[in-house]
């Protein structure tokens, strides 16, 4: 059956924060992308390096297991900032807006789909809702998107003092690491941010096999913050773990997200889940364990603040899938272009940007509602 008359509606929720907010723009294969981040406290100090770092690790077309299409990503800052002989800058307090420049689109690749929805894109549910898409790689859908995210995290961790934020792909379809053999030093020096080395050649064999034969795979990826305040977060409505998990869940192929034990919790007992607590030498609490992720109520307890969320596998495959397109028609998809046999890889910087852009937020919302931090 032919789709309706398009009705034009507004597509709103592009912003994401309370205090500390970030608002995307930018397609695809539009010209350019970007954010503006409303809400950084003043007199913050950066370099273009500081941001750049980020959006390197999250670039398209380092490795044979990601997409080839090859976006530098280059983040440029347009306002917000005081420029600093020394080449740093300082924030103003006024909104940053940050922008990044498309450079590699091959609109092209996707003539053949403009009228067909692909199975497990968003191509139908959009056209539905808004009576227009962009067939062009996704458009607003697209994970591309993200590269505006990982720019605002990079600001959001000059916010807070002392918190680092980290990364982590712990699972590849069926095959996970070794949590016996964790070392953070380690996600730094392959392909797929693992913190376990002997994972690596069982990866790599293993997407060679996913990507050769036109298919994708689905991943695991965990983001820790050490250093978090005790105290951020509110009861109910405000809960720190509530809106990790809203801001995980927001990025594109993300089907679950979980905190501390998350799903683990349903299967053990209270003796086993319970976190214990003593007095330390300088006499302060002591957690004996962190099966709760760093959050108690809604509210952080100093524990490091650790949650994971699931990403399926990319949808866009070369093997031809069932659908119908525009007209009402049955018809077989096939997707071409350059995409990532596993998004999961990619999505690990885009992870630890969602989860410093919460802990800032909280933090600016705790400092201002309880004068606590400084």
């Amino acid at each position: 059956m032919p789709r309706e008359k398009p009705v034009c509606r507004d597509m709103s929720h592009n912003t994401f924060g309370h205090l500390f907010r970030v608002t995307t723009w930018g397609e695809s294969h539009g010209p350019a992308l970007g954010c503006v981040v409303d809400g950084c406290p003043p007199g913050l100090r950066f370099t273009l390096e500081d941001l750049q770092t980020w959006l390197d690790k999250r670039k398209p077309g380092q490795s044979r297991f990601v997409t080839q299409r090859r976006e530098d990503d280059l983040v440029k800052v347009l306002s917000g900032v005081m420029p600093q002989d020394d080449g740093s800058m300082i924030t103003t307090g006024t909104p940053i807006s940050l922008l990044i420049e498309n450079t590699d689109q091959r609109s092209k690749d996707y003539g053949d789909i403009a009228k067909r929805y692909r199975p497990g894109h968003a191509d139908f549910t959009y056209d539905v809702k808004y009576g227009i898409r962009d067939y062009r790689g996704g458009g607003r859908s697209s994970a591309r998107e993200t590269a505006a995210r990982v720019a605002a995290g990079g600001i959001a961790r000059l916010v807070v003092p002392g918190v680092t934020v980290r990364g982590a792909l712990v699972q590849i379809g069926k095959h996970k690491i070794n949590r016996a053999n964790w070392d953070w030093a380690q996600v730094g020096e392959n392909p797929f941010f693992a913190p376990d080395p002997e994972i690596v050649p069982v990866w790599e064999a293993y997407l060679d096999e996913i990507r050769k034969s036109g298919s994708s795979v689905g991943a695991v990826v965990e983001v820790v913050a050490d250093g978090v305040p005790a105290g951020i977060g509110a009861p109910v409505y405000g809960k720190l773990d509530q809106d990790i998990a809203a801001n995980l869940m927001s990025i594109n192929a993300v089907k679950g997200v979980e905190i501390g034990n998350g799903f683990e919790a349903a299967s053990i007992t209270g003796e086993e889940n319970a976190d214990e607590m003593r007095i330390g030498p300088d006499g302060k609490p002591v957690f004996l364990s962190n099966h709760a992720g760093g959050v108690l109520g809604g509210i952080s307890t100093g524990e490091p603040v650790v949650a994971r969320f699931a990403i399926k596998p990319t949808s866009s495959i070369l093997t031809e899938r069932r659908s119908i397109d525009a007209d009402g028609n049955e018809v077989d998809v096939r997707t071409k272009g350059r995409h990532d046999p596993c998004v999961g890889i990619r999505a690990v910087p885009v992870g630890e940007a969602m989860l410093a852009c919460t802990i800032a937020d909280h933090y600016l919302r705790d400092r201002g509602q309880t004068g606590r931090l400084k």
